[in-house]
């Protein structure tokens, strides 16, 4: 079977992982802030706090930004739950912008519209989620501009997207926003079994997410409001969380990190051939924007008989996948009836959707196997439709 995403682990992955269980630190050890620095330095960023999940990063982002009970939060339906889900953990409302028919990311120019008649209705977001699918980053210049008119604040989950460019940043730099996110899931580009990351220029930001990823405990003596006591002393200052990475996690990501060019770069030269070896097919391959450079975590295409093009290439041993079902129509979100405008291209798009393996290990072999098996199942598919 080859899967739409696997992990890459070389044996230098699995040493340093070794190193830290045999050293005194399995857990709040140096190996996080080590991982930290690093990709804080890669990103160009000053800033970046690690979490178990970049759920966590979301939901911890969200609250730092003063989310919380009468806000709105606007962001993607093409996404996985967690863009949506971390607003409602802080009280919050969601709504939804709708994507553009060709990147698939959240559509600037509707936004730019939803804001102007949120305006005139004085329902304007507390914070906007753009959200960087399948590793393109979304018109962040646009919506960075929007953001000063209206006053909104930016989260960048750019969970598909660590190691992509936008024009001459780094996505994670916060050029454009106020906080990144990243996943570090399996499937994602660089992993750490589980956990995520979040970036900020700020360093008020940076500070009130590190004291909710842990329990809201500090014990900085200059933070302390009791700095009469010894060293054993703490104190919880606000309601945290248990989000903390551990030294495990933070060695593998460490590790990952310094081969993360080099697999982008194999994901691209991948990404060629599907586009080479199915131009002329009846499918409507991605679309890459000039002005960025993405980090290519999806190969999403889009074809007429889904279901039956996705089983028959499941039944030969190439699992594809779907990215994603539209957040709004999923049952918990559908009984709360909050979108307030159409989401026709995000559902347009999800009905013909199929993900292609997309990693770094793909081997030419497979790869090559993939494109003659879907030009097969294509083929079965368009003479089942011409026998009808």
């Amino acid at each position: 079977m080859i899967p739409y995403g696997r992990q890459t682990i070389s044996d230098a992955d699995i040493e340093a992982v070794v190193e830290v269980l045999r050293s005194d630190y399995l857990t709040q050890g140096p190996a996080v802030p080590r991982f930290e620095r690093a990709v804080a330095q890669y990103c160009r960023v000053s800033h970046a706090v690690a979490v178990n999940s970049a759920t966590s990063a979301l939901h911890i982002a969200c609250l730092a930004l003063g989310v919380g009970p009468g806000d709105c939060v606007w962001t993607s339906p093409n996404t996985f739950v967690a863009s949506a889900n971390c607003a409602r953990y802080c009280g919050a409302s969601v709504d939804f912008v709708d994507i553009d028919p060709d990147t698939y990311n959240l559509s600037a120019k509707i936004l730019r519209e939803k804001l102007e008649l949120a305006y005139q209705q004085g329902r304007l977001p507390k914070v906007v989620i753009p959200v960087h699918f399948a590793g393109q980053p979304c018109e962040m210049q646009e919506i960075h501009r929007l953001s000063k008119q209206y006053g909104f604040s930016i989260i960048e989950d750019a969970s598909h997207a660590i190691g992509a460019r936008y024009q001459d940043t780094v996505t994670g730099d916060c050029t454009y926003s106020d906080i990144t996110v990243f996943s570090f899931h399996p499937v994602k580009i660089i992993t750490t079994g589980e956990g995520g990351m979040a970036t900020t220029q700020t360093s008020e930001l940076c500070r009130k997410m590190q004291l909710l990823r842990s329990h809201g405990i500090t014990r900085e003596q200059n933070e302390l409001v009791d700095q009469s006591q010894g060293d054993w002393y703490y104190e919880q200052q606000s309601l945290g969380f248990n989000y903390r990475m551990t030294d495990i996690q933070a060695a593998l990501g460490y590790s990952q990190l310094s081969h993360l060019d080099e697999w982008i770069e194999r994901r691209h030269e991948i990404a060629d051939v599907y586009d080479r070896e199915l131009v002329n097919l009846p499918i409507k391959l991605p679309t890459r924007n000039s002005l960025s450079r993405s980090a290519l975590h999806l190969y999403p295409i889009q074809v007429q008989n889904r279901k039956r093009v996705f089983d028959t290439l499941r039944s030969k041993g190439i699992a594809v996948n779907v990215h994603y079902i539209p957040v709004h129509s999923q049952p918990d979100y559908s009984a709360l009836r909050q979108p307030s405008t159409s989401q026709v291209n995000a559902e347009s798009y999800y009905a013909n959707t199929i993900s292609l393996p997309m990693f770094a290990g793909l081997t030419v072999f497979q790869v090559e196997t993939v494109v003659s098996t879907l030009k097969m199942s294509l083929a079965a598919s368009e003479s089942t439709k011409q026998l009808r």
